[in-house]
């Protein structure tokens, strides 16, 4: 019997089992990292500013293997995590701070929710509880501190985290001006799309993403050529090539 880390059957592999899921969970990564009070640490090893996409989606890849790996394999990606967040903190003299590592973790459970939600279905409150429980599992592997007990308590610990830990800055605008160079105008325009449909309101009223959503009609369209399988077109148009086959390889686990 195989020792997984996430059960086979568990709706997170189904939800990170899309590559089109995770990248609408990236998308919703590079908004609130923008804003995050602690992006300075990021742009203190030089690596966000210099290729933002890379970076994020390090992020996201990497808890890609995690969900998708044996428990050792998992452990080991998750202790390396540690480790190198370790290196960092010596180098700097100080200590990220402990919501900071919250803060990442809870977006990636709050978006991995919401981006399944606008591209598939509503999910029950039991598959909820089980998207906080595997991504807790991470938390309490790298040892941070006040993570809530629950997902009942994970809920109101993020809406306290997005209204005291976010403010935009010129970490921000940076920020945009590097997605709209390495993304390309009209990428770049899409990718604000996607986070105005998909971002928390709070997030939303933060970033430079206007107010309408002239996505949702081709949401719609994307969602039948999907049912149709002829997405595969339209989804590579819209991808960087220096990610394209990093993407395809998202899909390799389903």
């Amino acid at each position: 019997m195989e020792n997984l880390f996430v059960s086979k059957d568990s709706i997170v592999r189904t939800i990170w089992g899309k590559a089109d899921t995770v990248l609408f969970i990236f998308a919703g990564a590079a908004a609130e990292f923008a804003l995050n009070k602690a992006v300075d640490w990021l742009y203190y090893t030089g690596r966000l500013p210099a290729d933002p996409l890379g970076r994020l989606f390090s992020t996201v890849a990497y808890s890609h293997k995690i969900i998708f790996s044996e428990k050792e394999t998992a452990l080991y990606a998750i202790d390396q995590i540690t480790a190198v967040h370790k290196n960092v903190e010596n180098s700097r003299g100080t200590q990220i701070p402990d919501w900071a590592y919250r803060d990442v973790l809870f977006l990636l459970i709050d978006y991995s929710i919401r981006s399944f939600e606008l591209l598939e279905r509503k999910l029950t409150m039991k598959e909820k509880a089980e998207v906080y429980d595997v991504f807790s599992r991470v938390g309490a592997r790298m040892q941070l501190a006040g993570l809530p007990l629950n997902y009942e308590d994970y809920c109101v610990m993020r809406e306290e985290h997005l209204q005291q830990n976010l403010t935009s800055s010129e970490f921000t605008d940076d920020l945009y001006r590097q997605y709209k160079m390495h993304l390309g105008t009209v990428r770049y325009a899409i990718l604000k799309q996607v986070q105005l449909i998909l971002v928390p309101r709070s997030v939303k009223k933060l970033l430079p993403l206007g107010n309408t959503a002239w996505i949702r009609p081709m949401l719609q369209l994307y969602k039948m050529l999907r049912l149709l399988k002829t997405e595969a077109f339209f989804k590579n148009a819209l991808l960087p090539d220096a990610y394209k086959e990093q993407i395809k390889g998202l899909e390799a686990k389903t």
